[in-house]
C-alpha cells in the first residue's frame, strides 16, 4: 500500500467515528460497536456473493456481474424489495481482507466486474478491500451500486478506486423522499452525488458490449410516479450529460411496508412505464436495458 492509499484509507476510517459516512451523520462511534441509522457497526456484513445475471446488460455479458450484497442500508425505504438484507441485516461479518478474497474469486470465475450492492454505509471497509484486492492483482472494474444517498466527502475518497457508479435516482420530491425513506434532503443530496460521480468517471464506456468505466443511473418507476420519472430524466439530460445511460425500471411491486402507503401499495401501469422510457429517449438519454 503506497503512501497516498494509506492516507486515503486513514481519512475514510476517520469517517466512522463520529460516523459521517453518509448524509445521515449519525455521529456514533462505529469502531466501538455503536450503531447508527444503518444498524451496522465496525464490520461490513456480507449477505451473499456470486455471479449475477439479472443486472443491466452492460454489466452482465457472458460471465455475469460479480455481486457482493452488503447487509444494512442508510435509506431503509418502506417499499424495499431486499428488506431481509437491508432492514433485517441478514449476513455474516467480514473483514476487508475477507472481502478482497471474495472479489478475487469472483474475477477468477470470469465475472466482468465486482459489484458492491448497497455499499454506502460501509464505504471505509470496502475501500480497504478494493485496495487490498488491487494489490493482489484484481483487474476488473469495481461497481458502486448504491441508493444515491451519498456523502460528497465519502465519494471524494472513492475517486480513482471505483470505475463504474450505478446509483439510484429514486425521488426528486422532498415530500415523497420523507414519506418513503425518511430523507427529505434526498433529492438535493442525490443530485449532488450523481454530478460528482459523473465528474469522476464520465459517461459510460463499453468495450465489446461490456461496461468498463462510467456512470449508469437507475430509476424505479413507482405508482403514479410519472412526474418523478420525468424530473429524473430532465436532471440527467440537463445537469449531468445527455449521453447518460439510464435504466428506467418497471419491476416495482409492493413489498415490506408498502401496503401502509395509499399511493405505493399498488403497481405502476404499463402505460406509466412506457411513457417514462419514451420520455428518456426523447430527451436523448441512452436506455441500458
Amino acid at each position: 500500500m503506497d503512501e497516498n492509499e494509506r492516507k486515503t484509507l486513514d481519512e475514510a476510517r476517520s469517517l466512522l467515528n463520529p460516523c459521517r459516512v453518509c448524509p445521515r451523520n449519525c455521529r456514533v462511534n462505529r469502531p466501538a460497536g455503536e450503531l447508527g441509522y444503518c444498524k451496522i457497526g465496525a464490520e461490513a456484513v456480507v449477505s451473499s456473493a456470486g455471479p449475477h445475471f439479472g443486472e443491466e446488460p452492460p454489466l452482465v455479458g457472458s460471465g455475469g456481474s460479480g455481486t457482493i450484497f452488503l447487509a444494512g442500508c442508510n435509506l431503509l425505504c418502506i417499499f424495499c424489495q431486499n428488506y431481509d438484507i437491508s432492514h433485517g441485516r441478514q449476513g455474516a461479518p467480514a473483514e476487508p481482507a475477507d472481502i478482497a478474497r471474495v472479489m478475487l474469486l469472483l474475477a477468477g470465475r470470469g465475472c466482468h466486474n465486482v459489484n458492491f450492492v448497497t455499499p454506502t454505509h460501509v464505504m471505509p471497509q470496502l475501500l480497504e478491500a478494493v485496495i487490498l484486492a488491487r494489490q493482489k492483482g484484481l483487474r476488473v472494474p469495481v461497481v458502486w451500486n448504491c441508493g444515491g444517498y451519498e456523502s460528497l466527502e465519502a465519494l471524494g475518497l472513492l475517486d480513482g478506486h471505483v470505475e463504474i457508479y450505478m446509483p439510484d435516482a429514486k425521488f426528486t420530491d422532498a415530500g415523497t423522499a420523507k414519506r418513503l425513506a425518511n430523507a427529505a434532503d434526498y433529492p438535493e443530496v442525490m443530485k449532488a452525488a450523481i454530478r460528482e460521480m459523473h465528474r469522476q468517471v464520465g459517461d459510460l464506456v463499453m468495450e465489446r458490449g461490456i461496461a468498463r468505466r462510467g456512470l449508469l443511473v437507475r430509476h424505479l418507476v413507482m405508482p403514479a410516479g410519472g412526474a418523478e420519472a420525468r424530473a429524473v430524466v430532465d436532471f440527467l439530460a440537463d445537469e449531468v450529460s445527455p449521453n447518460t445511460y439510464v435504466n428506467i425500471m418497471g419491476q416495482y411491486h409492493p413489498e415490506y411496508h408498502a401496503h401502509t402507503d395509499p399511493v405505493i401499495r399498488g403497481y405502476p401501469t404499463p402505460e406509466e412505464i412506457a411513457e417514462a422510457r419514451e420520455y428518456a429517449l426523447r430527451r436523448g438519454l441512452r436506455l441500458s436495458d
